[in-house]
């Protein structure tokens, strides 16, 4: 069983802890069943189905991602815009919602395809 997010911003550093696992599973754990995930090109991920697609093609050469600068939570209610800063220079954006468990999970994530999240 995979932790949950306590708080928004610990959804980015359980992604880094996955990602570096090669956690599929644990990756597609932390987005909403009907979530978006844009990834480069134009290209929209939505659904679990379509996000974990997504990472199997970018686990696949089993990168290891640094833990990336993250800005303060923005919060209103149950939603949560997160964003951080990859060491590339690349700023990642990501609209969290709180669950009924307290939890949190990602509905919409702008992905940096740079080499480190």
């Amino acid at each position: 069983m995979h932790k949950t997010a306590k708080e928004p911003n610990d959804l980015e550093k359980f992604f880094v802890e996955r990602a570096n696992a090669s956690d599929l599973e644990g990756i597609v754990a932390l987005y909403e069943p009907n979530a978006m995930v844009a990834h480069g090109d134009g290209e929209v991920a939505i659904g679990l189905n379509q996000i974990r697609k997504f990472f199997v093609k970018l686990l696949a050469n089993r990168p290891q991602l640094d833990p990336s600068i993250q800005a303060a939570a923005l919060c209103s209610g149950d939603l949560a815009l997160t964003s951080s800063r990859l060491r590339n220079g690349d700023i990642t954006a990501e609209v969290a919602r709180r669950q009924p468990d307290g939890s949190w999970l990602w509905v919409v994530d702008q992905f940096a395809l740079g080499n480190e999240r």
